[in-house]
C-alpha cells in the first residue's frame, strides 16, 4: 500500500501556512535578504542527523532556517536583474506539479500534462503571432532556450551544406559562422559554447544596442559564399529595452541563407500588445526564438521557452530512439524529450497554461503594458532625482540610469540596498557604472514606483 493521504498533509498543510505568511510579508518586508549565506547555514547546516526526522519538522526547520536569507524577488519593488514575481494561478499550477510528478518527456505514457504543455504552447505560438506549426519545448530558462534554437540552427546550416553533426560531430566540419550584436545577452554565448561554437563574431550596434543594419550587411559580405551562417537577434536589450531592427536585418540574413534565432528573454512578449507591434515588426519572420516565462509572464522559476520553425530541426538534434521509450508518432508533435536537452523532465509546461488561462489574451495584454507604463513612470521619477540621468530611450521595462560618476552611481547604489525599500541592479554600460532598473512583476504598482522613487531621493541625499 503507499502512503495515502495521512502522510503529506501535515508537512503540506504547514508549507501552505508559511508560504501564505511568506507572501503576506512581502508588502513590507525589505526587499534584500537580512542574513548571508554563512549564516543561514549555521542554522540550516551541521552534520547529517543520524536518524529521520517528521516531515512536518522538517518543514519548519528548512522555513526557520532560510527565511532571513530569502530576497523579497516576489516585492513589486524589486527591479534586479530581470525577475518577475509569480501570479497566483501559476505558482499552485507549481504545487500540482509536484504533488503529480509526472515525468513529461513521453507523450503517451503521461498524457495530462503533455496535453496541458501542448496546449500552452499552441497559445504562445498564437498570442506572439508566431507560426502556428512550430515546435515549441519548455526549458529550464532563456539559456537553454536559446540553446535549443541554436541547436536546431547548427543541425539546419550544416545539413545544407552535407553535413550530419549528429553523427558526425564537429571535428572536420564545414565552418559554421555565427553573428551576434555586440549587446547581446552572455546567454546567448554560454549557449554557443555549449553547442561547440566558441565566441559569436560581434556585429556593431547603435547607442541603444540594436544592431546596426549596415555592420550586419558588411558581416553578411564578409563570410565566403556557399559557408554557413547563423544571425543572432535581441527582442530587448538587457540595459535599453532596444530591440533590433527585424524588418530590415530578417530578410537581409535570409538572402544569404542564414538561419535567424531571436533571443527575447523578455522582450518577446511585447508582441502580445498592439500597442508595441512596432517594437517587434518583422520579428516572427525569423527561424527560432527563446524567451523566459518567469520574467515577463511571471511564472514559477525553472521555466524557459523555445519556438523553432523547423520541427525536424529541433527533432533531429535532441531525438533519441531506443526500445524502453514510449514511440511517438513521426508525423505528429513528437515526444517531449525530443525538443529539450533532458530526457526526464519535469511537466514545466503547466504553469505556463495555468498563466495564460488565467489572463487570457487581454490579461497578457494588460501585463505588458502596465509593465511598460511601470517603467516609463519609475523613469520619470528617476529624472526628478538632483544628479540622476535617465540614459536610455525608455520603450518597454528596462530603465537604466547613472549620477555624474561611477564612484557617485556606486555609492548611490550601495544606500539604496542598505535603504531595504527596493532592489536595483548595478551594471556597467557604454563604458560607465549604471544603475538598472527591470520592471518585470505583475504587482507593482503607482505605490510601489513612489516608494522607489523617494528611497533613490533619499540615497541620493545622503552623505
Amino acid at each position: 500500500m503507499g502512503a495515502g493521504r495521512d502522510a503529506y498533509e501535515e508537512p503540506l498543510a504547514r508549507a501552505h501556512e508559511l508560504a501564505l505568511d511568506w507572501l503576506a510579508s512581502l508588502e513590507m518586508r525589505p526587499v534584500p535578504p537580512a542574513e548571508s549565506v554563512e549564516s543561514v547555514l549555521d542554522a540550516v547546516g551541521g552534520p547529517l542527523p543520524d536518524g529521520p526526522t517528521a516531515p512536518r519538522e522538517v518543514v519548519e526547520q528548512m522555513a526557520r532556517g532560510a527565511e532571513p536569507g530569502l530576497m523579497a524577488i516576489q516585492s513589486g519593488r524589486f527591479f534586479g536583474w530581470v525577475m518577475g514575481g509569480t501570479l497566483p494561478a501559476a505558482l499552485a499550477a507549481d504545487w500540482l506539479v509536484s504533488a503529480w510528478d509526472q515525468n513529461a518527456g513521453m507523450r503517451s505514457p503521461t498524457p495530462g500534462v503533455v496535453a496541458l504543455e501542448e496546449t500552452a504552447g499552441t497559445w504562445f505560438l498564437d498570442l506572439l503571432a508566431l507560426p502556428a506549426d512550430a515546435a515549441v519545448s519548455f526549458t529550464t530558462g532563456a539559456t537553454t532556450a536559446n540553446f535549443v534554437g541554436l541547436a536546431a540552427a547548427r543541425h539546419a546550416v550544416l545539413a545544407g551544406v552535407g553535413w550530419d553533426v549528429e553523427h558526425r560531430g564537429l571535428n572536420g566540419a564545414p565552418p559554421v559562422h555565427v553573428l551576434a550584436g555586440v549587446e547581446r545577452h552572455d546567454s546567448v554565448d554560454l549557449a554557443l559554447r555549449y553547442l561547440g561554437f566558441g565566441a559569436p563574431t560581434l556585429v556593431a550596434a547603435d547607442d541603444e544596442g540594436r544592431m546596426r543594419v549596415d555592420a550586419l550587411a558588411a558581416a553578411l559580405d564578409s563570410v565566403p559564399d556557399g559557408e554557413a551562417v547563423i544571425v543572432v537577434l535581441q527582442a530587448g536589450n538587457l540595459h535599453s529595452g532596444a530591440f533590433d531592427p527585424f524588418v530590415e536585418l530578417v530578410p537581409m540574413a535570409h538572402a544569404r541563407d542564414a538561419w535567424v534565432h531571436v533571443d527575447g528573454a523578455f522582450g518577446l512578449w511585447a508582441a502580445a500588445s498592439p500597442r508595441l507591434a512596432s517594437l517587434v515588426a518583422g520579428m516572427a519572420d525569423a527561424d527560432s526564438w527563446a524567451t523566459d516565462a518567469h520574467k515577463t509572464l511571471n511564472v514559477t522559476y525553472d521555466c524557459g521557452i523555445a519556438a523553432v520553425r523547423d520541427r525536424a530541426a529541433v527533432r533531429d538534434s535532441f531525438a533519441v530512439h531506443t526500445h524502453y521509450l514510449a514511440a511517438a508518432d513521426p508525423e505528429g508533435p513528437g515526444n517531449p524529450y525530443e525538443r529539450v536537452p533532458e530526457m526526464s523532465r519535469r511537466a514545466r509546461g503547466v504553469p505556463v497554461w495555468a498563466a495564460l488561462r488565467s489572463l487570457g489574451r487581454s490579461g497578457v495584454r494588460d501585463l505588458v503594458e502596465r509593465l511598460t507604463a511601470r517603467a516609463a513612470a519609475l523613469a520619470e521619477g528617476v529624472r526628478s532625482v538632483p544628479g540622476a540621468e535617465v540614459l536610455n530611450d525608455v520603450v518597454y521595462t528596462q530603465v537604466c540610469f547613472a549620477f555624474e560618476d561611477d564612484a557617485r552611481t556606486t555609492e548611490v547604489g550601495a544606500r539604496l540596498i542598505a535603504d531595504g525599500s527596493t532592489w536595483i541592479s548595478g551594471s556597467r554600460w557604454r563604458d560607465r557604472g549604471v544603475l538598472r532598473i527591470s520592471v518585470s512583476n505583475w504587482t507593482t504598482d503607482e505605490a510601489d514606483v513612489e516608494q522607489t522613487v523617494a528611497a533613490l531621493r533619499r540615497a541620493a541625499a545622503s552623505g
